[in-house]
């Protein structure tokens, strides 16, 4: 099951991601997690244990030169556009029981985009992780979904949008849903989050009526702290966790 995960800054998409992960782990399933969101940090979400160590693979200089022969920070020129990526996810991964986890990092860009030897590793990397792992593989995006493309998407089968009760949430949600139709995305839902009561819960469905959604978790304290105190949502006792449960089972 290849999940990616998306929403606007600041609705808990990793939290939200991370007790996914973790749920799948419970379960007894082999993940492969992707931190595919610059701003944020999955691996301590996760419980990654010395999760601020791990080095984003973008800012891996020596190993974007041997894959794609380009020093990191060329722009045009030629280098490999398919480098070697397959052994990766084994040799780069901070590992967490049956979970491993892989920090992609960013990408440094102008314009409309960048055509340079960081990016074609990541995307090979994404390429060879949807297409060609056989374990759960929960994909941590950021408010958009520039790390897919149309050979991954099709392969993807579920994006989830997480929303909070919010205009700005809402926007995203729909910009999010417009990108991932230019790629042939088409197996989209959406997780309420922080739901503060009926209110909260019939004002989503209201403005995203034509979205399905999969559930809605209520706000709760215990998880802000946890993400104050940087450990993970999973280990705070929270109703979260059997909603989580739910959905997967609803996936």
């Amino acid at each position: 099951m290849k999940i990616a995960v998306s929403g606007k800054g600041g609705v808990g998409k990793t939290t939200f991601a991370a007790l996914l992960i973790r749920a799948f782990n419970e379960q007894g399933k082999h993940v492969l997690a992707i931190d595919a969101d610059p701003d944020a940090n999955l691996a301590a979400a996760v419980g990654i244990p010395d999760a601020k160590s791990i080095v984003p693979i973008s800012d891996m200089k020596s190993l974007i030169y041997e894959r794609t022969e380009v020093m990191p920070g060329s722009i045009g020129g030629f280098f490999k556009l398919n480098p070697k990526v397959d052994d990766l996810p084994e040799a780069l991964s901070a590992r967490l029981e049956n979970i491993k986890l892989m920090r992609l990092g960013g990408v440094k860009k102008g314009g409309s985009g960048c055509i340079c030897p960081e990016s074609a590793l990541l995307r090979a990397l994404i390429t060879h992780i949807v297409l060609s792992r056989n374990e759960v593989v929960v994909m941590d995006m950021e408010a958009g979904i520039e790390h897919l493309g149309r050979a991954t998407a099709g392969a993807v089968d579920r994006l989830i949008v997480v929303v909070e009760p919010g205009q700005r949430s809402i926007d995203t949600a729909r910009h999010i849903r417009k990108l991932a139709s230019e790629i042939g995305l088409k197996t989209i839902a959406l997780v309420g989050n922080k739901i503060r009561g009926e209110k909260d819960k019939a004002f989503l469905e209201k403005n995203l009526s034509d979205f399905q959604f999969l559930g809605f978790i209520p706000y709760d304290d215990a998880l802000v702290e946890a993400d104050l105190n940087g450990v993970s949502p999973y280990t705070v006792t929270t109703e979260a966790k059997t909603i989580v449960y739910d959905m997967i089972s609803r996936i």
